[in-house]
Formats: structure tokens, sequence, C-alpha cells
């Protein structure tokens, strides 16, 4: 009897410390916003020479955890699947150079769009390629499952060039551009303005663009609360000059949308 007495009192102790840890990680939850990036995507959000993440997206994302009074946790992720992350619930947020969609918005909830961008085409420096019309015949590459893809699957190009090539992220279609496995690249110009400015002379835009676009935070279906919260705190960055500030050490200028 005492036995069994004991072993009662054991297993109510450790159920009660079972709920009092399950209680703390849901406060710790609510209180944590998990981000879901591409840890390649300069200069919105990338890995520094310190293997630290970095960008305009992570300093943005930053500022409005601190709005909003949550801690702020970057994952990196599969590009290719991320509204599967954010269904599934490991991340709250999908915020890196996230452009808005028709058929995006059928699968996510998006804040107001805080960015311009366009989709570009990127060929060497000296190359012969001087329009969208030289690419007849060409091997194109660019970031797979990206609005890049949806840009050119939508234009006349599509059935002109060559082939496509499909590559995990821009940098690797970047570098296979460099060493002619590839003749151009359909890129983000925001990332294209980039490594420009770190290659210079080593590429060249063509002098037209495929699709002007946006760039958002997608949030799960369903949650608008976290929706609400989150512009809300976005609406405040743009009012206190905190996004323009932003903006300006990415950017050299203000590009924030208002």
């Amino acid at each position: 009897m005492k036995k069994f007495a004991l072993l009662s009192l054991l297993f109510g102790a450790v159920l009660s410390l079972a709920v009092g840890c399950s209680s703390e990680k849901t406060v710790a939850d609510d209180n944590q916003l998990v981000i879901g990036i591409d840890d390649k995507f300069a200069p919105m959000g990338f890995r520094d020479e310190k293997n630290e993440l970095v960008g305009f997206d992570i300093d943005y994302a930053r500022a409005a955890g601190e709005k909003m009074g949550k801690q702020v946790v970057f994952q990196p992720i599969d590009w290719g699947s991320k509204e599967s992350e954010l269904n599934s619930g490991r991340i709250d947020l999908i915020w890196n150079g996230y452009t808005i969609t028709d058929e995006r918005k059928e699968k996510v909830l998006f804040t107001k769009p805080y960015l311009k961008n366009a989709q570009v085409v990127v060929t060497l420096a000296n190359s012969e390629i001087t329009k969208l019309a030289d690419l007849t015949g060409k091997v194109v590459g660019l970031q797979k499952l990206s609005s890049a893809a949806d840009a050119l699957n939508a234009s006349e190009l599509k059935n002109q060039v060559k082939s496509i090539t499909e590559f995990p992220d821009n940098v690797l279609a970047l570098s296979d551009l460099k060493i002619g496995r590839i003749d151009a690249v359909v890129i983000d110009q925001v990332v294209a303005d980039y490594y420009m400015t770190k290659e210079p002379g080593a590429f060249k835009f063509l002098d037209e663009s495929l699709a002007p676009e946006e760039y958002g935070v997608g949030v799960k279906k369903g949650n608008e609360a976290l929706l609400n919260e989150l512009q809300k705190a976005l609406d405040a960055l743009n009012q206190d000059g905190t996004a323009a500030k932003i903006s300006e050490k990415w950017f050299g200028e203000d590009r924030v949308l208002k």
C-alpha cells in the first residue's frame, strides 16, 4: 500500500512538472516569432563573412519584432517549400524578398507591400546579348520556384529560349553564368543591384525587364490577428523613420513603400 502511494505521489509530481514545462513552452512560443528565410538572398537576407545573418529584411524584421514585443528567430528554409513550412506551423512568417502574386495570395495572407522590385535579366558584361529578343536559343538560369520563374513562364520568352536551368539559389545561378554554363539569369533587381556593386564590371542588365512586382510578408491563412499586429508594427516603423533608416543603410536611399 505504501509502495502504491509512493508511486502515485511520484507520478503526480512528474505530471505536474510536465504540465508546468508545457505551460512555460507555450508562453515562450507566444513571445517568439519564427521567420522563414532564404539565407542566400542578398541584400534582403544572407550570411556575411562571419556567417551571421544580415540584410534589409533581417533588420526590418528585428525592428518589427521589437515593436511587437516579440523575440525574432530566423529559420533558414528550402525556399521551394516556403508555403508548406508556413502552413505546417514550423514558421510564423515568410519574410525575405517574398513577392506578392495572385497564386501566392491563395495560399497565404500578405501584409501591405513594403518594397518595389522587378524581375530583370542579367548577363556577363561582355555578352553580345543586349535585349530580350537576343535570348532566343539561349540557356537561361533562375532560382527554382521563385517569382523569376513565374515571370519567365508568363513571358513569350519561355518558348523561345533553348532551355531553362533551375538553381537552389541565385548565388549558384550567377556562378554558372560567370563560368559560361548558362547565358543569362532572370533575377530580382534588388539582388542584381547588390551583386553588381560587389563585382563591378562583371555583369550587366538588359534594358527591358520581365515583370514589375512588390515584396510583402507572408502570414498563415486564418491568422488575421498576427497579420494585423505585424502590419501595425510595420506602419509604426514607417511613421517613426526606422524603416527609412534601414533602407538607407542597405540601398543608399529610402525605397520603403508608405
